[in-house]
């Protein structure tokens, strides 16, 4: 089946003994999801919303194929027999809506953590990875049949859990990928120096798979295509690969992947600040080697995108995470015509790898209801109640829109003539224009929903009064706050002055970077690009330093070093003074130190907490109408926040 914007989205595709009904994969991917090691209600219903949503194809998380793997807390310790009614729960939740899911089967080798499992990690050579910074052991040849028994062990598990077949885990973070790269596999045994040779246990896995699978039941294989590093998995090498496994006979796909889980984990899920569609090269090769199916991934959030990937003939199949992560009905509104209506991923990273990286389960910054899919929503106290939302940035947008959806009877006034708030001022600079889909998605659904937006207009505490509202909802955001070291010259001015365009910094410029994420770099980038010679420290032990979470950071420090950006860390600014020629001298407290220094700049730029726009909120407070404060107006913090204050009022209602 095909639609006349999709030619080749929607056709239907044979991989091994399944058919899909479209080319939409929701590959694997961290969840957090797990309990005890067992997988839970929550994966359940979280993999079916992307099921019901349309999707052709789904890949479960990964399956520990070993006791001594235990590289994060909530892993899925799939070599345990418990595991099983758990796997019947998720397969069932996703085969009611037709759609197949395999299950990923993944050992991380030496990309661990003995932290849980108190054992030694296991690789080929006793290389430290560079992030975990532990030395594994160096499996013997009665390990490695262990190892091999282990993953046949849990694709006997996934059998009888309802799972349609097996993915093997051969990239990121993976004992097979450690196998083929020659960095990490010294061996001079039939397990290492050449490449059939370093393909071997991966080839040995594919077989013990198999015999336990049986035909029926699909059989993938997810390659590291290029991991961007010296003595890492190469393009030509993963090509050479991929026609092994072909040539095997045992497997009905080859799914690819870019990056490698520590030295080049910004690449695997690129921020806004990479090119979409910048892996597709990988699968590119691969299919042009092999004939078996390929998996093309690499930031696809709109379905054009993925219909020209297919269209060009760059793959067979289209990875889509974040995309369904953000929108789980992605692939049924792009059938439906309604690709208008997709809630776009902003790849900005906070909720899903942010949230990940911090040892939490998985969100989204524009879909709080990710994760959350197993917890019903409540049904409105009353309905068709008259509304008044107050803001028209992110968390009153949400809060409009949620509303209105509930059957309420909504008006949003926004005092300034566009909607977006902050993140409007956010996406002025280049690299993070794709951060205002966010308030784009959020305005376009208040329109579909019925709700009176009303901008340039200053909502006061009469007016609102006068309007007889049963409920006022106060996203009236936060304002910048004059740091107490900042004196009195006009020329130290907040990142929203600059990017508002009430300050234009030149010459010699200091960005004081409270905050530790993209507001201090982003301004940095930006008055550097103005032509400034910019100067930007932090109390810090690196700038922007929250960026290493969003896999923002390499590219930051890249991007600054080219710029000339010079990078100060662990000071604190204690004053400033105007000098001769009206210039501004900085003093700097190195507080690992103590000591003191002058720096002598022609501009200061802020980036530091702002305080809540809470006077409206003052005034309201005894006017005896049900008053809620949400976002910035309560506490002002990140997007992610504003959103899910939003929703949650508007659900209380």
């Amino acid at each position: 089946m095909s639609t006349s914007a999709y030619r080749h989205l929607f056709t239907r595709l044979r991989l091994g003994p399944l058919t899909l009904r479209n080319r939409v994969v929701f590959s694997a991917h961290l969840t957090g999801y797990a309990v005890d090691g067992l997988p839970t209600a929550q994966h359940a219903a979280y993999y079916a919303a992307r099921a019901k949503g349309g999707a052709g194809l789904i890949i479960s998380e990964e399956h520990a194929t070993h006791p001594g793997d235990w590289p994060y807390e909530k892993v899925i310790a799939g070599y345990r027999p418990e595991v099983v009614p758990g796997y019947r729960r998720i397969t069932d939740a996703v085969h009611e809506h037709g759609v197949p899911i395999l299950a990923q089967v993944n050992h991380n080798g030496g990309q661990g953590s003995s932290m849980y499992s108190r054992r030694p990690l296991w690789a080929p050579s006793a290389v430290p990875d560079p992030l975990f910074r532990e030395v594994p052991k160096a499996v013997d040849r009665r390990e490695i049949r262990t190892l091999v028994d282990g993953y046949a062990r849990v694709a006997e598990h996934c059998l009888r859990g309802g799972f349609d077949g097996i993915e093997l885990q051969c990239s990121h973070s993976s004992l097979v990928r450690s196998f083929l790269a020659p960095a990490t596999n010294q061996r001079t045994d039939r397990y290492g120096g050449s490449l059939e040779n370093r393909a071997r246990f991966l080839l040995e896995v594919v077989e013990a798979v198999r015999a336990a699978i049986g035909p029926d039941r699909a059989l993938g294989v997810r390659l590291a295509g290029e991991d961007l590093f010296d003595g890492g998995v190469r393009l030509d090498e993963a090509v050479e690969v991929a026609a092994l496994v072909e040539a095997d006979g045992r497997v009905d796909y080859i799914n690819t992947s870019i990056g490698m889980a520590t030295e080049t984990l910004h690449m695997i899920e690129a921020s806004m600040a990479v090119p979409r569609g910048y892996a597709l090269f990988v699968p590119n090769a691969i299919r042009r080697r092999v004939g078996l199916p390929v998996v093309g991934v690499g930031r696809f959030s709109d379905p054009h995108q993925a219909d020209q990937a297919l269209h060009e003939g760059h793959c067979d199949l289209i990875g889509v995470v974040r995309g369904q992560i953000a929108d789980p009905d992605f692939a049924a509104k792009a059938l439906a015509g309604e690709e208008g209506n997709i809630r776009t991923c902003l790849a900005c990273n906070q909720e899903c790898i942010g949230r990940m990286g911090l040892g939490r389960w998985l969100g989204c910054v524009v879909n709080p209801r990710a994760g959350r899919e197993a917890v019903p929503l409540p049904e409105p106290t009353v309905r068709g109640r008259r509304v008044f939302v107050v803001g028209g940035g992110p968390a009153g947008l949400k809060a409009a829109a949620t509303a209105a959806q509930r059957g309420h009877d909504v008006t949003l006034f926004e005092r300034a003539t566009v909607l977006g708030g902050q993140v409007r001022t956010a996406a002025v600079v280049p690299g993070r224009r794709e951060f205002l889909d966010l308030v784009v998605d959020l305005e376009s659904e208040c329109v579909r929903r019925g709700v009176d937006v009303r901008t340039g207009t200053d909502a006061t505490a009469e007016t609102l009064v006068r309007g007889r509202p049963d409920v006022v909802v106060l996203a009236t955001g936060a304002r910048p706050r004059r740091p107490h070291w900042a004196g009195a010259s006009g020329r130290v001015v907040d990142v929203r002055d600059v990017l508002e365009g009430r300050a234009c910094p030149s010459g010699t410029v200091l960005v004081v970077d409270e905050l530790g994420f993209h507001q201090g770099t982003s301004v940095a980038e930006f008055v550097a690009d103005d032509g400034c010679a910019v100067t930007i420290c932090t109390p810090g032990m690196i700038v922007g330093q929250d960026l290493g979470i969003t896999l923002d950071l390499e590219g930051w420090n890249r991007r600054a070093h080219g710029k000339g950006i010079t990078q100060v860390t662990d000071v604190v600014p204690t004053g400033c003074d105007v000098v001769d020629g009206g210039r501004l001298e900085v003093t700097l407290l190195h507080h690992p130190t103590g000591e003191p220094r002058q720096l002598t700049v022609d501009w200061v730029v802020s980036s530091a907490h702002q305080q809540p726009e809470d006077g409206l909120w003052k005034e309201l407070a005894d006017s005896g109408i049900e008053v809620h404060r949400i976002g910035d107006a309560l506490a002002p913090r990140r997007a992610h926040s504003a959103v899910i204050e939003g929703e949650r009022v508007a659900l209380a209602l």
